[in-house]
């Protein structure tokens, strides 16, 4: 019979959808075998997606299991750090108790990024400190032996992230695998990202030192060591070009107090990037901001701008460094040499004449070898005014730089495991123990948990541990200035006075002397000319603030460029020399986020002068009464207290010895622009005890209000001296009051004596600052007071250390965030803890009700709160 012409046209219609279906399965099985472009990102031990805090969606990790399921379990982490950054992908992991393998179909011509997310708390009770496991991509070993919990204290994090890019993989195929070092250890991952990533290593550096030899980077594979924007601040990988890199500010490497100034692009001036320089390459803002040496040529001719970083000796490493010339347009204006382990990398660098034209951006990698030699496992890098070719400006400048170790021809890129400071190990230890479990609990120890107290840092310990033993080296040849003993405090001065320290005429010329050889190594010696300039002559028009010390005026130095504040001693101050030395010696060679910093000082015609980087918003004294100034928010405040408390954590365990601060008030806590808290005035501080000793004993020196009532009796500090200071500006910021007040009735004099009897009474809520009222949750409240009330006690061991004070700040936070997700447990303790009272706060589903629990006081002393179940925030 033959077809109707309905029948036809019905027919053909078939074969049209077929054909599209047939065009679209090819595509979909070619997608398959061969992606041109691979994402993967995975969360690990989770059974659905999450989203992380920067929007990105984490797939489960079952179905990229290729071997061994058996050996391996999904587990939840018992505790949240508040510094993780968000519950996704690390409150999930992957536990391996045997060789275990990931699989992943990749682009064979494609570069990969492979970043590995690891967050050592405590899984399934297993003891993260017994976790020690390798990692491989197919043939390339990327960890051995390598402990997630030694890491993360010794650099102070609470997580580890691991980047690598690795070469393209011919087969397509990326296979992960995690093996434990033995059989009584495990493995464990929280995250696995595999993402396409264009091609950032087409060069063949040349290996500095070794002109005929060069590395060839298309063929290798590389983990990242260090990724900075130089002279700017932090950039997510959400704000990156693409590529989900992470830059972090370079501050906690700089070495040496010529740490030269940043700058900012000008708005008329638009960075144009070039074929040679796509945008990939690195982000607007990278090269946007710069760290130059200043326009004082004298300052720039005589020091360098050095960084320094630990590194694994061994391997060869790639220095990446990024340029961008915003500020001159002329070749010739700025000419440098560029350092690297004190070698020349590059002589008479121009960045115009490399770019062409100003705000085009440019890159130069070289390459170096690391030993295993004396000083081997620290990588320098430094710049130095090109003075033979009599630039213009006798000046710097550097956008971003990026190291990368490169594997070596055994296809390893792991190193050891980095060294923890044996005072966070200390610090470490006595948190395990005052946080320890009770005998009924199955809980272990959470070490996330205890990092957490030291999460605020950067990894200025690591560097430490690096830069104490090497060798003074001469300013000229690119190294550091050999003067430069050790990076952080001079621990072989201790100034104690015995009466009060006014200056003698010998004793000034004594110290002069000795000011005068530190002003090279330290920080930069003004004239008093320079001074009397900035400060308009000392006009009273200039006066910020007045303390012990005397005056601090506002001024502006370099030519009108740089903001300062100068604080000029008065002749009858209390404070003296001592504490003018004091201040010069601990402050110039501490740097960290939360410790203001002292740019130098002037002691001329018999004048005591500190210049520090001034600070925008004043003392938090200011923000908090007698002043016209609009009240903070309560999570301000808080955010405040948080900044204040990990500046004096890194006092108390981030150096060598404890330093111990002595004078914390409002006032000496400072705001920048941001808004930041930075702890100052370091004129009375002293090196704490050692390892054998308990105390130091010295003449009481402090601000009335303030003073620890132990140290003020037995004349014995120690670092709780600064925790009991640190509570009554708790109490200060909380109810916006003096330390002191004569005009109050007896009993409400001291700000601490009449907290401490309301929060014993119950009426702590009753003397509050009136502009709080209904800003803050019942639980932050609760966490908050008990922090501040502890810090009280009479006596020194009763009293928790910086570290609980700070982990308790941002709980505090963290309730205040998000009270509806957080349950708090009861821990028992053993009779000799005499810690902050526990309780447990049940939520009910439908958080209509909270019930509180609270442990007997007679059979167990009070000790410090702990998440359990958290929410992220």
């Amino acid at each position: 019979m033959k077809p109707s012409n309905s029948d036809t046209h019905l027919l053909f219609c078939l074969a049209i959808v077929l054909l599209i279906l047939e065009q679209n399965f090819v595509r979909v099985l070619g997608a398959t075998s061969e992606p041109n472009s691979t994402s993967y990102v995975v969360t690990c031990g989770s059974k659905t997606k999450g989203t992380d805090a920067n929007k990105r969606t984490w797939l489960p990790d079952a179905k990229f299991l290729a071997s061994a399921r058996l050996n391996s379990v999904s587990a939840v982490a018992q505790s949240q750090d508040p510094s993780l950054p968000s519950a996704v992908p690390y409150m999930s992991a992957r536990i391996f108790t045997a060789e275990s393998s990931y699989q992943f179909q990749v682009s064979s011509k494609s570069r990969l990024w492979l970043r590995l997310h690891f967050y050592p708390s405590t899984y399934s009770d297993l003891d993260p400190t017994e976790s020690h496991f390798a990692v491989a991509a197919n043939e390339l070993t990327l960890l051995r032996n390598f402990s997630a919990s030694i890491t993360a204290l010794a650099l102070t994090q609470a997580y580890i992230i691991r980047e690598f890019s690795l070469a393209p993989i011919a087969s397509g195929t990326l296979k992960i695998t995690f093996m434990p070092t033995s059989a009584h250890s495990y493995a464990f991952v929280n995250g696995i990202e595999v993402i396409s990533m264009p091609d950032l290593f087409q060069t063949e550096p040349e290996m500095v030192g070794f002109k005929d030899q060069s590395v060839d980077l298309m063929t290798s594979s590389l983990q990242t060591m260090f990724r900075l924007n130089v002279g700017g601040q932090y950039i997510p990988s959400t704000d990156d070009s693409g590529l989900t890199r992470i830059w972090y500010d370079d501050t906690p490497y700089l070495f040496g107090a010529a740490i030269g100034v940043t700058s900012q692009a000008d708005k008329n001036v638009t960075i144009r990037y070039s074929k040679d320089v796509p945008e990939y390459i690195a982000p607007l803002d990278v090269y946007s901001t710069a760290r130059t040496m200043g326009p004082d040529p004298e300052v720039a001719q005589n020091s360098n701008l050095s960084w320094v970083f630990p590194i694994d000796a061994n391997f060869t490493y790639v220095v990446r460094f990024h340029f961008c010339e915003y500020l001159r347009d002329k070749i010739n204006q700025r000419v440098f040499d560029i350092f690297v382990n004190n070698q020349t990398a590059q002589a008479s660098a121009d960045v115009i004449a490399w770019s062409g034209s100003q705000g085009v951006p440019v890159y130069k990698d070289y390459a170096t070898y690391a030993s295993d030699g004396a000083g081997d496992d620290s990588l320098w890098v430094a710049l130095h005014p090109s003075v033979s070719m009599k630039p213009e400006y006798y000046d710097s400048i550097l956008n971003g730089l990026e190291i990368f170790k490169v594997n070596d021809t055994g296809g390893n890129l792991a190193g050891p495991n980095p060294v923890p400071s044996p005072m966070l190990v200390k610090a470490e230890a006595n948190a395990a123990k005052n946080f320890s479990p009770s005998s009924s609990s199955k809980q272990g120890p959470v070490v996330g948990g205890v990092v957490g107290a030291f999460a605020g840092f950067v990894v200025v310990v690591a560097v430490f541990f690096v830069i104490r033993r090497k060798k003074s080296r001469g300013s000229r040849s690119g190294t550091a200035d050999s003067r430069v003993g050790n990076w952080l405090p001079l621990y072989g001065s201790s100034y104690t006075t015995t009466s009060t320290s006014k200056s003698t005429s010998s004793g000034k010329s004594n110290a002069s002397s000795h000011l005068s050889s530190l002003a090279g190594s330290l920080c930069r010696h003004f004239s008093l000319s320079e001074i009397r300039h900035a400060t308009k002559d000392f006009d009273e028009s200039q006066v910020i603030g007045v303390g012990g010390f005397g005056k601090v005026f506002k001024g502006v130095i370099d030519g009108g460029s740089t903001k300062v504040a100068i604080k000029r001693s008065n002749p009858s101050s209390e404070q003296g020399i001592n504490e003018f030395q004091t201040e010069i010696e601990m402050l110039s060679k501490l740097r960290h986020k939360h410790l203001v910093s002292l740019i130098g000082f002037c002691e001329e015609n018999d004048e005591m002068i500190l210049v520090y980087d001034y600070m925008g918003n004043g003392t938090l004294r200011e923000h908090l009464y007698k002043s016209n100034n609009a009240p903070l928010p309560w999570k301000q405040r808080l955010e405040i207290c948080i900044g204040a408390a990990r500046g004096l954590h890194y006092l108390h365990t981030g150096a060598k010895h404890t330093i111990i601060h002595r004078d914390v008030k409002t006032t000496n806590i400072l705001l920048d622009e941001k808004w930041v808290a930075k702890v100052s005035d370091f004129g009375l501080s002293k090196t704490g005890p050692n390892l054998n000793q308990t105390h130091v004993s010295t003449i009481v020196k402090g601000s009335f209000g303030y003073l620890d009532p132990e140290y003020f009796r037995r004349q014995q500090l120690t670092e709780k001296s600064d925790v009991y200071s640190f509570g009554v500006v708790l109490f200060e910021v909380l109810c916006a009051r003096p330390a002191l007040n004569p005009s109050l009735p007896k009993e409400q004099v001291s700000l601490a004596d009449w907290a401490r009897l309301c929060h014993k009474k119950g009426t702590l809520e009753e003397i509050i600052d009136l502009h709080l009222r209904g800003q803050i949750s019942p639980e932050c409240f609760k966490k908050f007071t008990e922090t501040a009330e502890k810090c009280l006690s009479d006596h020194g061991y009763d009293r928790p250390s910086m570290g609980d004070v700070l982990w308790n700040l941002e709980f505090a936070l963290k309730l205040d965030d998000n009270p509806d997700g957080v349950r708090l447990a009861v821990e028992n303790k053993a009779s000799n803890d005499r810690y902050m009272h526990m309780s447990t706060i049940n939520i009910n589903e439908d958080s209509s009700t909270v019930s509180v629990e609270e442990p007997d006081d007679d059979e167990h002393p009070p000790v410090f709160s702990q998440i359990v179940n958290p929410t992220g925030r």
